[in-house]
């Protein structure tokens, strides 16, 4: 559980570390280091806010929760929409294609043997 959250936070900033992020959720960095984050979130107005949000949870443990949640919705939607796409999608049709190849072949080669008894 906490690898997918990991995961997640990490998009909201490239130059922070996800561990730290986390730490910084859950309360355990030194003010010095809550300090530097915080600078460093200040030039970032998505993460900010995204961070901002975070803290107003008040159980931890939620954020779990909410991400599986969260994570589960996406899945089903984009699996949704991929078997929509499926259906639209046509048939491998390949062997139609041999078929009318060969047909063709067939009467251009019949062609040829009728014009050749022709002449």
């Amino acid at each position: 559980m906490q690898e997918k959250l990991k995961d997640i936070l990490s998009h909201l900033s490239q130059d922070i570390d996800q561990e730290t992020l986390l730490l910084y959720l859950q309360d355990q960095l030194t003010p010095e280091k809550q300090h530097e984050l915080e600078k460093q979130l200040v030039d970032n107005p998505f993460a900010s806010d995204a961070m901002e949000g975070l803290r107003q949870i008040r159980d931890k443990k939620q954020i779990a929760y909410m991400v599986e949640m969260l994570n589960r919705d996406l899945k089903k939607k984009t699996e949704k929409r991929k078997k929509q796409r499926d259906k639209l999608r046509l048939p491998d049709q390949s062997q139609l294609y041999i078929t009318i190849l060969i047909l063709l072949l067939l009467v251009v080669i019949c062609f040829l043997i009728i014009y050749k008894m022709k002449s």
